[in-house]
């Protein structure tokens, strides 16, 4: 599907699209505030909060709050998301079980972990990830696929005051491209292009941004009501030009561009905001401690390096050879006059701060460590004579109570990406395409995949009655992807116990199992596996024995009985 304008019978004219825009600038206008906040946190992030305080002398901005930033994202990382594709019924098992190897496979494809962290950092910083799941009919050499990407608020528009962002009416997403660029893509725009008529917010950078040359690219989403049901169209369109738009295609006016009939973005708010799709986050919280931290650090530091150099008062018409005395490799310093008193000379006294603030400066750095969970506990660290290990591990643990929350908070969005796959696989993958999947134990296979498993089918009843068509619904299941190394080690060491106390023998498989159906471990259906084979094989190899035994006797007593 190439995008193209069709201007035969066309729904979305130059028209259409300049109400679009008047609506555009209406949703900007409501998000100013939002997009000042962001740019001023993305600041705060880089330490250079105090670059653009105007009349405010310049404070030494320390790392406590991009420390806390970084500690959280690290434990994201740790919990790196992956799903399993659940059935409803169980017609749809082998489906659900392609689907738990393929929707993985193009994650990978579109190096989910890079979009998964550059969404998480972001997230922690303005409060809200946005992803993107989009269908690019240019990818895979022109046979198309999913497309998996982080978005910026900035260049996201949505209707003031909702709180859902399905629930907005409309929802633009603005990006500004080198106009010959789009010339090259559609040369029907030449002579058409001047500079941006969407003013997007910008961050502060050292780099220095022209948009002379470049024009804002608008991609319109908006939902309709077609034969009384809900559709989403799409519309591409830069000035009063469209590029694009469903509604003048044939194949989907009806239909709408995307089956499911949802904006293909899903947000992730951190600490969610009444009446807004977007949250706030970390930097929001500590930012004012971090400045209180920064005022009084840089007041202790200025106390010390005055206490450190040693000034002077000196009379104009002193005595003194000022520089001499200013220079400490002189061994000799003259003086004019028979005498030399403190008139001339008189060392300037610098009082040392008082303890007190000190101690308000520790305990700021304290509050902001609270704040943010941030503990030593929480970076590996101890205190207070704690010098176990269990002791400590469990410290780590209760630490870790907001990092998992946030995490958990995570997979629901995560959970939502993934049946936004589901959704296009099922609406765009009409010729079959082979991907290489990779089990647990390493090897390798190559699947055929097309969307016939996921299409609705008629379901048929007693006598041959047909009670109409069925899609085949997925629920999906998330789970951590790979553990962190404190994790991994308490993994390989329940499993050294658990054969030390002698759950691996299989004459006791029966007590193991019913230790393991109480335990929550990972990987608990494998173990059971193994633990239930290996015992079922010795029950089968000692009934043989046994009958061997008895079949022995038998002979046995037979041939005593002969004789």
């Amino acid at each position: 599907m190439k995008e193209t304008p069709n201007q035969s019978a066309a729904v979305v004219t130059a028209e259409t699209v300049r109400e679009a825009a008047r609506i555009l600038e209406r949703y900007k206008a409501g998000k100013a505030s939002l997009e000042q906040r962001i740019v001023e946190n993305e600041m705060w992030f880089r330490m250079r909060h105090w670059d653009r305080r105007a009349g405010d002398r310049k404070k030494n901005a320390s790392a406590w709050l991009f420390n806390s930033i970084a500690t959280k994202h690290a434990d994201f990382m740790d919990a790196l998301p992956e799903c399993t594709v659940l059935p409803r019924e169980e017609s749809d098992i082998p489906a659900a079980e392609i689907l738990s190897k393929v929707v993985p496979v193009i994650l990978e494809n579109n190096g989910f972990e890079r979009v998964y962290s550059d969404a998480t950092m972001y997230k922690l910083k303005t409060g809200t990830a946005v992803y993107a799941v989009l269908w690019n009919p240019q990818a895979d050499r022109g046979l198309g696929d999913i497309e998996i990407a982080q978005t910026d608020l900035l260049n996201l528009f949505w209707e003031p005051g909702i709180r859902k962002i399905q629930d907005s009416r409309h929802l633009f997403h603005v990006s500004i491209t080198d106009n010959e660029t789009l010339i090259e893509t559609y040369p029907f725009l030449a002579g058409k292009l001047s500079q941006p008529l969407v003013d997007i917010k910008q961050y502060i950078s050292d780099d220095a941004v022209e948009n002379g040359d470049k024009s804002a690219v608008v991609d319109w989403y908006y939902k309709k009501r077609v034969n009384g049901q809900q559709v989403l169209h799409y519309c591409k369109f830069v000035g009063s030009e469209v590029l694009y738009a469903s509604e003048n295609d044939p194949q989907y006016a009806q239909r709408g561009y995307y089956d499911h009939g949802k904006y293909p973005f899903v947000f992730d708010p951190l600490y969610n905001e009444e009446g807004s799709p977007v949250g706030f986050g970390f930097i929001d919280v500590m930012k004012d401690a971090q400045e209180a931290i920064d005022v009084l650090g840089t007041e202790v530091l200025r106390n010390a390096r005055m206490a450190a150099r040693r000034r002077y008062f000196t009379r104009t018409d002193g005595a003194v050879n000022e520089a001499e005395f200013a220079d400490w490799d002189k061994d000799f310093v003259h003086v004019s006059g028979s005498s030399l008193g403190e008139e001339s000379l008189r060392e300037i006294d610098t009082q040392p701060l008082p303890g007190v603030y000190l101690t308000v400066l520790q305990s700021k750095i304290e509050e902001l460590k609270e704040t943010s969970a941030n503990r030593d506990f929480s970076q590996g660290g101890t205190m207070g004579g704690v010098t176990s290990g269990v002791a400590i591990s469990a410290l780590q643990e209760a630490g870790s109570k907001l990092s998992r929350s946030m995490v958990n908070a995570s997979y629901r969005s995560f959970s939502e990406l993934c049946l936004f796959v589901i959704e296009l696989i099922r609406q765009f993958y009409n010729t079959p395409r082979m991907l290489r999947i990779t089990d647990p134990n390493g090897i390798e296979q190559f699947v055929s995949l097309d969307n016939s498993a996921l299409l609705a089918r008629p379901q048929t009843g007693d006598f041959g009655v047909e009670y109409g068509d069925r899609m085949p619904v997925f629920d999906v299941r998330v789970k951590a992807h790979k553990m962190n190394p404190f994790s991994r080690t308490a993994q390989n060491q329940d499993a050294i116990n658990f054969f030390q106390m002698g759950m691996f023998d299989p004459a006791r498989y029966k007590q193991a199992l019913a230790c393991l159906e109480l335990l929550d471990i990972e990987n608990k259906d494998r173990l059971i596996s193994a633990i239930t084979r290996n015992g079922m094989e010795y029950e089968a190899q000692q009934a043989a024995a046994a009958a061997n035994a008895a079949a022995f006797a038998q002979s046995a007593q037979n041939g005593e009985t002969q004789i």
